[in-house]
């Protein structure tokens, strides 16, 4: 009966969600419904455009919120469009001058990983990641807070998660909290404002998880990532630190299903 109630809980969710398919995370979405297309004659292999970056594909592995493969993941490959590929290299390039690296989470979504992540989310049985993303929350509100939504701006091809690696001391650099962490931690304006990089200290406004903070470092890191992302045409997530899309995107009303592997053109 438990399995029951729950599966109904998740279907209400569903429904909920989607009378606003295209405004949950509405910073990330256009609004804009339309047919999606195999179409990947302008994307490109990101490691052929930003030869410098690092790949760790995460929904490639095991080590992700769901703890498995994600549908459409056929390749530990990242690919974007001609584009935004271009601008990362220029964003490649600052950042090299700086003495770090790119470091590649995922970057073009199909929308096929997207429906795992929703049929995941139904399940409410499933909690095997949670001690590792979202230990302060159940899995109940992943759809009423967007932490899961029926579209990502991933699947439009322009979109890239990312942290930075230090060539000096060949590790990531310490951003104060984990990719896809589920939590106002997560969030830019965390213990500091990203419009000026003045650190604050400050997470007040978040009374309702576990008192963390990040230390000043953690947060001029973040800020290093963001200042070389924005110099150079990309947009932030205002809840997550590693997550920007392209601001003249090529394709903002389209939705991709091709398969993430090596392209052959």
């Amino acid at each position: 009966m438990k399995k029951i109630i729950n599966w109904m809980f998740a279907a209400i969710l569903i429904i909920i969600c989607g009378t606003c398919v295209f405004t949950c995370c509405s910073n990330d979405d256009n609004g804009m419904v339309v047919s999606p297309t195999e179409d990947s004659s302008q994307f490109v292999t990101l490691t052929d455009a930003v030869p410098d970056a690092i790949l760790e594909i995460r929904y490639y592995g095991t080590y992700n919120f769901v703890g498995s493969r994600i549908d459409g993941y056929e390749e530990p490959t990242a690919l974007l469009t001609r584009q935004a590929a271009d601008s990362l290299k220029a964003v490649s390039n600052d950042l090299i001058a700086q003495g770090y690296r790119l470091k590649i989470y995922d970057a073009y979504r199909p929308q096929k990983g997207v429906d795992h992540f929703v049929r995941w989310a139904q399940d409410l049985q499933d909690t095997k990641m949670k001690p590792y993303f979202y230990p302060d929350l159940d899995k109940s509100v992943l759809f009423p807070q967007e932490y899961i939504c029926l579209k990502s701006g991933h699947t439009r091809g322009s979109t890239v998660d990312l942290t930075l690696f230090d060539m000096t001391t060949e590790k990531e650099l310490d951003m104060g909290g984990t990719f896809d962490w589920f939590g106002p931690e997560s969030h830019p304006d965390f213990c500091g404002n990203p419009e000026t990089g003045e650190y604050t200290g400050d997470n007040s406004k978040s009374p309702s998880v576990p008192k963390r903070s990040i230390t000043a470092q953690q947060f001029e890191h973040r800020m290093i990532l963001r200042r070389a992302m924005l110099a150079h045409g990309f947009k932030p997530f205002d809840t997550e630190w590693w997550h920007f899309t392209l601001k003249d995107e090529p394709f903002p009303d389209t939705y991709f299903t091709f398969p993430v592997r090596q392209l052959k053109h």
